[in-house]
Formats: C-alpha cells, sequence, structure tokens
C-alpha cells in the first residue's frame, strides 16, 4: 500500500470537539483497512476521486447549461445556470452545521493510519462537505436532465464512499453530508423550477443561442 499518512505517536489525542467514534467507528476503521490492504492502483485512484472528484459535477452542469442553450430550452437552461448557486449554498449549510457540532475527525479519535493525511485539529469531520456539495449538484441535475441526474447521482455514491476509504470521514458523516446537500438543492430546485419562466426572459443571451433553434419534443 503506496499512500498512507499515519498520526504521529507521541502526538497528544485531541479533546476540544465531539468525538463520533461510538456510533460506527468499527466499521470506519474496517473501510480503512480494507484500504490499507487494497491494491495501490485502487488506492491511487480512490485518493484522486476523493481529492479532485468534484470537478466532475461542474463539467456535468456545464454539459446541461450548453445543450439546453444550444436546443434552445431556455427553462432547462435556467435550471442548469443555477444549479451551482445551489450547489454552494448547501455547502453553506453544511459548513454551518459542521461548525455547530465539532466533531472530531476519525483520524484524530481513533488514530488510524488513512490513505489522506489526517486534517489538523480545528479541522471538524461532521457532515462530510464533499458528500454535501456532490449530492447537492447530483439533485440540481436531475432537475436538468434525468440522464445527467442518473450520472450525477452514481459520482455521488463514489464521492462519499471515497471519503470514508481515505479515511478522511466516518459513514455517519458522510451519510447525513447526503441528506443535507439533497435536501437543500431539493427544496431550492423547486424553488427555481417554479421561477424560471420569468428568469428565462430576463437572461435571455445565457439561455438562448443564436445557432439552432429549439428541437420539438426533444429532451436532455
Amino acid at each position: 500500500m503506496n499512500l498512507p499518512h499515519a498520526l504521529p505517536v507521541a502526538a497528544a489525542p485531541v479533546t476540544t470537539g465531539y468525538d463520533g467514534a461510538g456510533i460506527d467507528g468499527s466499521a470506519y476503521l474496517d473501510v480503512v483497512r480494507a484500504a490499507q490492504d487494497a491494491p495501490g492502483w485502487l488506492d491511487r485512484a480512490v485518493g484522486l476521486y476523493s481529492s479532485y472528484g468534484l470537478a466532475v459535477f461542474a463539467v456535468l452542469m456545464l454539459y446541461g447549461w450548453w445543450r439546453a442553450r444550444v436546443r434552445g430550452e431556455r427553462e432547462r437552461a435556467v435550471r442548469a445556470l443555477a444549479a451551482p448557486l445551489l450547489t454552494v449554498l448547501a455547502f453553506v449549510v453544511s459548513t454551518l452545521v459542521k461548525s455547530a457540532v465539532r466533531e472530531l475527525r476519525p483520524c484524530q479519535s481513533l488514530r488510524a493510519v488513512t490513505l489522506e493525511a489526517c486534517p489538523a485539529p480545528g479541522d471538524w469531520s461532521f457532515p462530510s462537505n464533499h458528500a454535501t456539495i456532490a449530492a447537492a449538484a447530483a439533485i440540481a441535475l436531475w432537475f436538468v436532465s434525468a440522464r445527467l441526474g442518473v450520472i450525477a447521482s452514481v459520482c455521488a455514491l463514489a464521492m462519499a464512499a471515497s471519503r470514508v476509504w481515505v479515511g478522511a470521514h466516518y459513514p455517519h458523516d458522510v451519510a447525513v453530508g447526503i441528506v443535507v446537500g439533497a435536501l437543500v438543492a431539493l427544496a431550492l430546485g423547486l424553488l427555481v423550477r417554479a421561477l424560471a419562466p420569468g428568469l428565462a426572459g430576463r437572461i435571455g443571451p445565457l439561455v438562448r443561442a443564436g445557432g439552432p433553434g429549439r428541437v420539438p419534443g426533444a429532451s436532455a
């Protein structure tokens, strides 16, 4: 295994936050131990996706907007333009919850050897911002296209799992992150869908291309 990062043996335990190890610490340890025994190529692939995979959602959003705009589907283009905003607002909510709960990272509480370097004290664990962002992006993309929503949902679940695999979060951190992201994006997405007809007329150049017109009956 090529990517372990262990906490220094002499490091003092961090005791300034909530210790969530009693919830599913044993499940967390099972996962990170499995990561230690996994092939190096798998750990590298999961680590790369865990660190940079959120870019996938940005690409899907851009594609959804571009396709809707070219096809003249103005309301769909509005929903695509709103997707990043929905995702950012979900991140803000997640960050506020994280600051209120102040749960210690599992690598701090359990002093586990993990693929990802253990964050410094004060970088709280609950909920997972990565999982929140991924879930919010996936729900936002469902409002743009069912096809993009399915792809994004699979990617969101993979992101949540990767955060436990690399040792950054407990399973409950990513589970709640998914719920927070999904609920915020769903509530705001419904609002955007209701407002989309009016917004489409106000931001014409962003939702209407000068090229091909709308294809009757077409869907993304």
